[in-house]
């Protein structure tokens, strides 16, 4: 089987295209989720804290070099900050998610729950039938 052939096979699986799609609206939902976090959930959370605004939370390893105006080496900083309001984004978009597979769960297991509906009775054997046979000859 040719490369492009067996690729082309692979690539239109259910499941292949499935998780393409998941993973194109999950990316989606992160924008959405971190746009939450930075400009509805942590300026209230920082105004309550005196006005902080996590973004520039930063502990200073080096100072800027600087000649005259020019900067010839950038500061050294940790932004903490940053991290926190990442942090928040990925628990509630971890959240979400949780949610969104117990849902899923759930449904799976209302189906498997749900009466399926009665089987076929078996055909009959051989000696089944030969026995009712019998029985009608004898009842002649």
């Amino acid at each position: 089987m040719s490369v492009v052939k067996e690729f082309k096979e692979f690539a239109m699986k259910g499941n292949v295209v499935d998780m393409a799609v998941g993973i194109i609206i999950g990316g989606a939902f992160g924008k959405i989720i971190s746009s939450v976090v930075a400009d509805i959930i942590m300026p209230p959370i920082g105004l309550a804290l005196g006005g902080v605004n996590f973004t520039d939370l930063k502990l200073k390893l080096s100072e800027a070099v600087m000649e005259g105006d020019k900067v010839v080496k950038e500061a050294v900083t940790l932004n903490y900050g940053n991290f926190i309001q990442v942090t928040v984004d990925f628990l509630i978009i971890a959240f979400a998610i949780f949610m969104m597979v117990k849902a899923m769960n759930s449904m799976k297991k209302k189906e498997e729950a749900a009466p399926a509906a009665p089987a076929a009775a078996p055909a009959p054997t051989k000696e089944e039938i030969l026995l009712t046979e019998i029985r009608d000859l004898l009842k002649k």
